[in-house]
């Protein structure tokens, strides 16, 4: 560990700034006001530095993280500047156990200063592929299409009224990180469908009324794929705005299937076509 840096240790679970990191981790409102989310794990913190995001306070536990800290999230390196000001802090195991989201993980957790995501700063490729998650509800779904949407080289992810912010740190350790990696943003339904006509997108919806399958659709053009909620799909509007409305076949008993799974299915159709 670099000696030049002030580290400070807390051996009390009762100390405000635990309490405050476990309230900024449970509350979404709180998140807000403060513009700072919680990030939890090396891999996952890590990608949020190479991104640019600043990091405001650094909670480790040498016996779980093992490594020097600072080695172990580069802070030499890539991380630098995003290291420039920020505080830390030394915990116990016993302390980690309690903060941690999720056990297994690596002995870090951050205190990350947030940013904007607005659909005018998303830059595209000249055949730009996004998908849409509208009023998605589970954390875990949308990190699992962050996923996808990362590993399928998509152009960006869009969250129209959503029911979970994008700083939910279920979000962030479901997406192994990606919600740093891919672009993203959230919007309203109106707002999203007034962007993607203004840029000439094709929208295709995932539903199963009036489709055609999906590997007989063209994703070779600018595409974006609409998939709404497991309950109730998607509402009137994003059906009455679509080019095309698709459907994977359900050969079974079943009519759906899992959002994060119907998404992968379609962005790696999109891949498919694109690199035949």
């Amino acid at each position: 560990m670099r000696t030049e840096t002030r580290v400070e240790q807390i051996s009390s679970g009762q100390n405000p700034k635990i309490k405050d990191l476990i309230a900024l981790s449970e509350k979404s409102k709180l998140r807000k006001q403060k513009g700072l989310f919680v990030v939890e794990g090396v891999r996952e913190l890590s990608h949020c530095v190479a991104m640019g995001y600043c990091v405001d306070s650094v909670f480790f536990c040498p016996t779980i993280l093992g490594d020097d800290v600072f080695t172990a999230l580069d802070v030499t390196g890539v991380g630098k500047d995003s290291f420039s000001d920020t505080k830390w802090f030394e915990i116990t195991a016993e302390i980690y156990s309690k903060v941690a989201y999720r056990e297994g993980t690596e002995g870090v957790i951050a205190e990350v200063r947030s940013k904007e995501h607005r659909l005018e700063d998303l830059k595209l490729s000249p055949t730009p592929l996004v998908i849409i998650l509208e009023r998605v509800e589970k954390p875990g779904n949308l990190g699992a299409v962050l996923r996808s949407a990362d590993a399928a080289g998509a152009d960006a992810v869009i969250v129209c009224d959503p029911l979970t912010d994008l700083y939910n740190p279920n979000l962030i350790r479901s997406s192994i990180g990606a919600v740093f990696t891919v672009p993203c943003c959230t919007c309203t339904s109106q707002e999203c469908i007034s962007w993607l006509k203004k840029n000439g997108i094709q929208i295709l919806t995932a539903q199963l009324q009036d489709s055609q399958w999906y590997y007989d659709t063209d994703m070779t053009l600018a595409t974006a794929i609409v998939i709404g909620t497991e309950s109730v799909g998607l509402t009137q509007q994003w059906r009455l705005a679509a080019d095309r409305h698709v459907k994977i076949p359900m050969l079974g008993h079943l009519d759906s299937l899992n959002a994060s799974v119907s998404a992968a299915i379609l962005l790696f159709e999109a891949v498919r076509q694109r690199n035949s």
